[in-house]
C-alpha cells in the first residue's frame, strides 16, 4: 500500500475522508488537497486505471484494516484432521469408545483419520484391520462420509472421514389392503406383515 509521495502515477481517482468522490485529479493536486486537511493520501486500489486513492489518517486506517483482518480470521473455522488409532484386535467396547470421541470431533467440524496400526505378525492378516476400519466407518455413517477409503501405507491402514453424512432416504410405511401398516425397510416375517 503506497502512501503520499510513494504514489508515482500521473493521475488518481480521489475519495475524500467522508467517502465522497472528488474525481480524477493529477497526483500532485491530490497530495496538496490531503496536506491541506492534515491527512494522508493512501492508494486503495492500485490495479485499476486510474488508481483509487483515499484521503485518510494513515495510522488510523492501518489500525482499522488490521482489526478487520483479525475479525475475519476469528470467523473462519480451520478444518483440522484428528487421528484415532486402532489395532486389528481392538475390542468392540474400546472401538465404540473411540467412535464416540470421533463423533465429537466430527460434530466440531473436524475431519477424522482412522488408522489401524499393524505390528509384527499382524501384517499377515490385514483383513482384520480392514474389518475394524469398516466397522468404525459404519458406526459413524450417520454423521460422516468417507472422504478417503482405507488404504495401506507401510504398516498403517488408514481412512479419512469428513463431517456431514449422506442421508439415506427411509422408505415410508405402506398400507396393506387389510388396513395394517407395513414398514418395507424392515425384514418381513414369513407371514408377510409385521
Amino acid at each position: 500500500m503506497r502512501v503520499n509521495r510513494e504514489i508515482r502515477v500521473p493521475r488518481v481517482r480521489v475519495i475524500d475522508q467522508n467517502g465522497n468522490q472528488v474525481g480524477v485529479l493529477p497526483t500532485h493536486q491530490a497530495l496538496t488537497l490531503a496536506e491541506e486537511e492534515g491527512l494522508d493520501l493512501v492508494e486503495i486500489a492500485p490495479n485499476v486505471d486510474p488508481p483509487v486513492c483515499k484521503i485518510v489518517d494513515y495510522g488510523k486506517f492501518r489500525y482499522q484494516q488490521t482489526k478487520k483482518e483479525k475479525e475475519s480470521k476469528k470467523a473462519q473455522h480451520q478444518v483440522k484432521v484428528k487421528e484415532v488409532k486402532l489395532k486389528p484386535n481392538t475390542d468392540e467396547h474400546d472401538l465404540m469408545t473411540k467412535a464416540r470421541k470421533a463423533r465429537e470431533f466430527l460434530a466440531e467440524g473436524d475431519k477424522v483419520r482412522v488408522t489401524c496400526v499393524f505390528r509384527g505378525r499382524e501384517m499377515q492378516h490385514r483383513e482384520f484391520g480392514q474389518k475394524i476400519i469398516d466397522l468404525f466407518c459404519e458406526e459413524l455413517a450417520d454423521v460422516s462420509s468417507v472422504e478417503e477409503p482405507a488404504k495401506m501405507m507401510g504398516r498403517f491402514l488408514s481412512a479419512v472421514l469428513a463431517p456431514g453424512a449422506k442421508v439415506k432416504k427411509k422408505t415410508p410405511p405402506t398400507a396393506k389392503p387389510n388396513g395394517r401398516l407395513v414398514d418395507t425397510a424392515l425384514p418381513k416375517e414369513e407371514g408377510g406383515t409385521l
